[in-house]
């Protein structure tokens, strides 16, 4: 039998062979929903800008469920090339010296444009060496923020465009809302060990731990124990007992979204990277933005909050025609387009100035307001020693142990000294081991 080779064969041939030239780089990410879907776009856009490289990303489930798939592949040795972690993830990832290829070295060995004084400083310090070094690319920075709803404030007599500044006048407000039938809660919360811990102890100047939260070495250890974090442990427990506060769940908190879109509760705090989510389901009010509340009474509050979300770390292993690609790639994740389209679409942080100058340019901000209140947040002082994030070992485990010292609060097993007590010890525990096996 004669066949016959047509053109559009050819060319069909062609193409696969080409596509089969292509150096593919494997990404591994936490990103579901919406912003997966939008992550996904955007690889798409850089697989389609060059012909020599195709990342392919895929999806691995949480943060935790990331970093695990990834640790267990390396010693399989079949590791990605790019992996998402998150940011309390930073510690160990650091410490894990022969897995890791350092950004800074990467672009360097690979001879790709790279200035690190182009990122937000308040991003790259948390993902840097105490040389200053960049250790790893950010991608989805993110900075808790308040969320209210304007509707439920015009019904109680507040001011709709005025949100709580303190923790008085959300103690206030959400009373005056009970009390008026506009809604039966004043507020939830996502993350209680980022925003309501962790944040909280940056936002008022407090240390988290010893040597610079972890920044001066893996010897340190945590402080959440001082008088500004068991006051506030206590007004939870007690804002709790009342209605004012309902407890949204451990981890990051799944039961607090739908209080909010719900009308339930009148403020919700999260991520601004949640921003994408409550404009898609706050359909029958409108949403409002603010900073943090604060205590008034502690000296040097509010000082600026600290970043949650993500970096992309670089895995050895790989061929260095990968690299090539992961660095050419990283160039493009980081350009101002890129990086002002994810930060507008998302509400994560522009991780560039130039991200951040582009989305001002495109009017982005007076066209969506309380848009800025993140970066206004985390810039508002130059982060000090207590605020410029934290960096234990071992510390996803330690965020476990910060849920269940809370619920042991709210179920009235322990007062808050007790409880922010034993998280410290038990906590320690954990560094000490993690200090035990890098050392």
């Amino acid at each position: 039998m004669i066949r016959t080779v047509t053109v559009s064969s050819l060319a069909l041939i062609a193409s696969l062979s080409a596509a089969q030239a292509k150096t593919e780089i494997q990404w591994w990410h936490a990103m579901g929903g919406e912003l997966g879907t939008k992550l996904e776009e955007i690889v798409a856009g850089y697989n389609a800008s060059q012909e020599e490289y195709t990342v392919i990303p895929s999806f691995k489930g949480t943060y935790p469920e990331t970093m695990t798939a990834a640790i267990a592949a390396f010693r399989a040795n079949e590791q990605p090339a790019i992996v998402q972690v998150f940011e309390v993830g930073t510690g160990t990832m650091m410490a894990a010296k022969g897995a890791v290829y350092p950004v800074y070295e990467l672009m360097a060995d690979m001879d790709e444009p790279f200035d690190p004084s182009a990122f937000l400083s308040s991003v790259v310090g948390y993902y840097t060496d105490t040389e200053g070094n960049m250790l790893s690319m950010p991608f989805n920075s993110s900075t808790p923020i308040l969320y209210y709803n304007k509707d439920v404030f015009e019904k109680a007599g507040l001011d709709r465009n005025t949100p709580p500044k303190t923790w008085a006048e959300v103690e206030e407000f959400g009373t005056k809302i009970m009390e008026s039938g506009a809604a039966p809660c004043g507020f939830t919360t996502g993350w209680i060990s980022w925003v309501q811990l962790e944040n909280l102890s940056a936002w008022h100047n407090q240390p988290i731990g010893t040597l610079e939260n972890g920044f001066g070495g893996i010897e340190t250890e945590l402080t959440v124990n001082g008088p500004v974090q068991v006051k506030h442990w206590e007004n939870l427990k007690k804002w709790q007992d009342s209605g004012l506060f309902q407890y949204g769940g451990p981890t990051g908190g799944a039961d607090a979204p739908p209080k909010f879109y719900a009308q339930e509760c009148a403020i919700y705090m999260n991520s601004s990277a949640s921003r994408a989510g409550v404009v898609a389901n706050a359909k029958d009010f409108e949403v409002g933005y603010g900073m943090l509340p604060y205590y008034d009474d502690v000296e040097g509050a509010p000082q600026n909050s600290i970043i949650g979300g993500a970096t992309l770390w670089v895995l050895q292993g790989r061929d260095e025609a990968e690299y090539k690609g992961v660095a050419n790639f990283f160039s493009y994740l980081s350009s101002a387009e890129v990086q002002a389209d994810w930060h507008q679409f998302s509400g994560y942080l522009p991780i560039t100035q130039a991200a951040w100058d582009l989305s001002k340019e495109q009017g982005f901000y007076e066209a969506n307001p309380g848009s800025d209140v993140s970066i206004q947040q985390i810039t508002l002082n130059e982060p000090t020693e207590n605020s410029k994030g934290l960096r234990f070992g071992n510390y996803v485990q330690i965020r476990s142990i910060i849920d269940e010292e809370f619920q042991s609060l709210l179920s009235g097993q322990k007062d808050a000294q007790g409880a922010l007590d034993d998280l410290v010890s038990r906590g320690n525990v954990l560094i000490r081991e993690f200090e035990a096996a890098n050392k």
